[in-house]
């Protein structure tokens, strides 16, 4: 167990992290068939069948765009400009987002922007260790050029043991917050799990974020099953300008660690949010539904109750005090 790890966290059970619900556990007979069906029997639509639309950006444009902007640059990868500063979210630039370079879930678009071209950031704010949210490569890319790296208990950890310098980790256990350059970032409860190995399952935290000036509040989800912590989380640090959620990679297999579409949109009324942008879609193939499921069914939903929704194109700016920017931009493109 990490040093760092050594005192008493409500989530520690017998040295692994665990989630106040009861899991769904699929058994060996269900994974293997899991893994079966996603080496053989991949739907075609899985996979777009031409390029998806991408915004390039450039520094120039990043430093010329207005305080309180925010660029999502694909998955669950999100640059947001608040307070004069830049802050990264779960930054994966890899071309797959697995241990192995020449195997494994490939990007469907070049992220707008390469990591050389991103600005000095204030601060990384990691969710969890998987490979669609934390990419080695990128981490080490950014060391030199973000101030600090904020994590979930233990991630912290394995940034440290890549090489990033300790000064700069700060690692936070479910409701405890900090200020760094005038935003307050508290690490909230996720439904989720971790590990990038067979062997070290749940031996780190998994979180959400609630991220915070004075003038706006974003939440970012990271990758959750549906829970009634998003209730709580909104009675008590809501309402939300913006909520980054996740919409996709989901099926009936695996119902506790990523939301359906309608489970996404009921988080996102829990946390008393008013603008709703879906991440985790439109980047790697992860499941099983077409690539487009999950932009359909969120924006079919939202529609039928009311709710405002956020869908850019990847790269392209989108302003904290107007959000509202409802584009479809994957419709002609199925």
């Amino acid at each position: 167990m990490p040093a760092t790890l050594a005192h008493t966290s409500p989530q520690l059970q017998h040295g692994r992290f665990r989630n106040p619900a009861r899991m769904h556990k699929p058994g060996v007979r269900k994974t293997l068939a899991i893994i079966w069906r996603a080496l053989f029997g991949k739907p075609a639509d899985t996979v777009p069948s031409q390029a998806i639309p991408v915004q390039k950006l450039s520094r120039a444009e990043l430093d010329a765009a207005p305080d309180n902007t925010v660029f999502r640059l694909g998955h669950s990868t999100v640059l947001l400009k608040m307070n004069g500063a830049y802050w990264l979210t779960d930054p994966v630039f890899a071309r797959r987002a697995s241990p192995f370079p020449f195997m494994g879930p490939a990007r469907f678009h070049a992220p707008p922007l390469s990591l050389d071209e991103l600005p000095p950031l204030a601060a990384v704010i990691l969710s969890h260790d998987h490979y669609d949210h934390l990419d080695h490569a990128a981490v080490l890319a950014l060391a030199g050029k973000t101030d600090h790296f904020i994590t979930p208990l233990g991630v912290g950890d394995r940034l440290i043991e890549w090489g990033i310098p300790a000064a700069k980790v700060r690692q936070m256990d479910w409701w405890r917050g900090l200020t760094v350059g005038g935003l307050t970032l508290t690490c909230t409860p996720a439904q989720h799990f971790s590990g990038r190995t067979l062997t070290d399952g749940n031996s780190t935290l998994w979180c959400s974020w609630v991220i915070a000036s004075a003038s706006f509040r974003v939440f970012f989800s990271g990758d959750s099953g549906y829970f009634r912590g998003f209730k709580a989380i909104g009675d008590r640090f809501g309402p939300f300008d913006l909520t980054m959620i996740e919409t996709g990679a989901y099926d009936a297999e695996w119902p506790d660690v990523h939301m359906q579409p309608e489970q996404t949109l009921q988080a996102h009324i829990d946390l008393r949010g008013d603008v709703l942008l879906p991440i985790h879609n439109g980047t790697f193939d992860l499941a099983f539904h077409s690539w487009h499921e999950p932009l359909d069914r969120i924006a079919a939903l939202a529609d039928a109750r009311g709710q405002k929704l956020a869908t850019p194109v990847i790269g392209q700016a989108l302003g904290l005090a107007a959000p509202h920017v409802d584009l479809r931009w994957w419709q002609p493109i199925y």
